[in-house]
């Protein structure tokens, strides 16, 4: 397979309370690099990029009804990773011409970083969530 995988560009973790998990990831020494907003189901959703040296963590939190089941979990949950690509659309390609399970019919532009970025994900074997992810 013909794809360049840079590094792992981040790791994203549901959270219910941005501000409150903002606080928990500083006093670790992260700091947010980036916030924005997301639409899920017509509902907007919150977003923060927690840097320490080369790790990123997305913390993101959903809107309802998404939250709720974030809340009624027993436990903490890592929603996916991210690996950093030089080129989405050619990443795509070799992925879906591969017959991976990609779970976007195409890249997703979101307006995150300076000039945003785009992402899609495949499903691993046991239903895990790796998501392609180039900064533009």
């Amino acid at each position: 397979m013909n794809i360049k995988i840079n590094h792992l560009q981040h790791t994203g973790i549901p959270v219910t309370d941005l501000k409150k998990s903002e606080t928990f990831y500083e006093a670790f020494g992260f700091k947010n690099v980036m916030s924005s907003t997301f639409q899920l189901n017509g509902n907007t959703g919150y977003v923060a990029m927690m840097k320490l040296n080369d790790i990123i963590i997305e913390l993101y939190q959903p809107p309802e009804p998404e939250l709720t089941e974030i809340r009624n979990r027993s436990n903490g949950h890592i929603d996916h990773i991210a690996f950093d690509v030089d080129d989405i659309d050619h990443t795509f390609s070799v992925l879906k011409q591969a017959g991976y399970t990609i779970m976007e019919p195409a890249p997703v532009f979101l307006s995150f970083w300076e000039k945003g970025c785009k992402y899609f994900n495949i499903a691993g074997p046991d239903g895990e969530r790796l998501e392609f992810n180039q900064v533009l």
